[in-house]
């Protein structure tokens, strides 16, 4: 039909490449998180001039259907173009599903392999949204304030400026450095009960509230970075790409992103300033604070969607 003809194309590219992170998905995720599989995987591909629709149930009727994809084995929808090109993030994007909003590679900064594990760090995010009471444990916080739209969790005024808060975030976060640098060595448990040490002196001059986005960031987000990591390191030991990925000029091996990512996060701990990097300081803390975890307390995931937020519960073994 002259319809088909007229309907944008999604690119072979695109397809592989959110195959690919579909696969990833079904074949490992489950080994780490119960259900994570289970989670809807919605996506708005968000390109120059379109966006795509992808895995959606019950799409909005300002999508038009292009027809079945054989590639991705799902309906494909478009519509015009109406969210930010470098978007990475998941947020209830169409008829009220979390949706994984996300620019192509080009547009967002990333080669081929960081983009596929970026949607696994985004699909990490539907499933704790779509988590039981996830929303009504998320409101019991009290920190939204009068914010009905969810933007107070990255405008939330923590005292990112304050002095003493400030010398106390670098002592703690280099405590946690010298923890994970030395997770096999002798050193480790002197370490770790610094690091234990100087997080209870962080919560302790934190007020209440600040503590809880403190926690709920770390929870929500670092964890999910982390996440991307633990995915990562099964692949590395476990998993071959596709030909078809493997083909893409920008494919990066999985264990040179491993190393790229370990390098990343833990200078991060050392050199992101809380007053400059603000909240993006919680993710590289929450990387670290996984790899902790999962030497204090292997099991620690299976309490993740039922004791939210704070991440010392997980410390040691209920």
């Amino acid at each position: 039909t002259s319809f088909s003809q007229s309907a944008p194309v999604l690119r072979y590219a695109d397809k592989i490449r959110i195959k690919e992170a579909l696969h990833i998905s079904n074949q490992f995720g489950e080994k780490l998180f119960k259900g994570y599989s289970k989670a809807p995987f919605a996506i708005v591909l968000i390109t120059d001039s379109t966006e795509f629709l992808l895995y959606h149930p019950y799409p909005s009727t300002d999508f038009t259907l292009i027809g079945m994809d054989t590639v991705l084995k799902t309906s494909v929808y478009y519509r015009k173009r109406q969210f930010d090109l470098h978007f990475l993030a998941s947020f209830p994007a169409v008829n009220g599903l979390t949706c994984i909003v996300a620019g192509i590679p080009e547009n967002t900064g990333k080669n081929s392999t960081e983009w596929i594990v970026t949607l696994l760090h985004e699909h990490f995010h539907q499933y704790q949204y779509g988590a039981p009471g996830y929303l009504q444990d998320v409101a019991a916080l009290h920190l939204s304030g009068n914010d009905q739209t969810g933007m107070w969790m990255l405008n939330y005024p923590f005292p990112y400026d304050s002095t003493p808060v400030k010398a106390q975030y670098e002592r703690y976060t280099k405590a946690l450095y010298n923890t994970v640098a030395n997770i096999n060595t002798a050193s480790y448990a002197s370490k770790l009960a610094e690091y234990l040490s100087e997080r209870k002196k962080l919560q302790a001059i934190l007020p209440a509230a600040d503590y809880r986005y403190l926690s709920f960031q770390i929870w929500q987000e670092g964890l999910a970075r982390n996440t991307e990591y633990r995915f990562i390191e099964m692949l590395v030991s476990h998993y071959t790409p596709s030909k078809e990925v493997m083909a893409l000029a920008d494919f990066m091996p999985f264990a040179n992103l491993k190393t790229k990512m370990y390098n990343n996060e833990t200078r991060g701990l050392l050199e992101n300033k809380l007053d400059e990097a603000k909240r993006i300081c919680f993710y590289s803390i929450g990387f670290a604070e996984g790899i902790v975890l999962d030497k204090l307390n292997a099991d620690w995931r299976n309490n993740y969607l039922t004791d939210k937020f704070y991440i010392e519960h997980y410390f040691k073994n209920p």
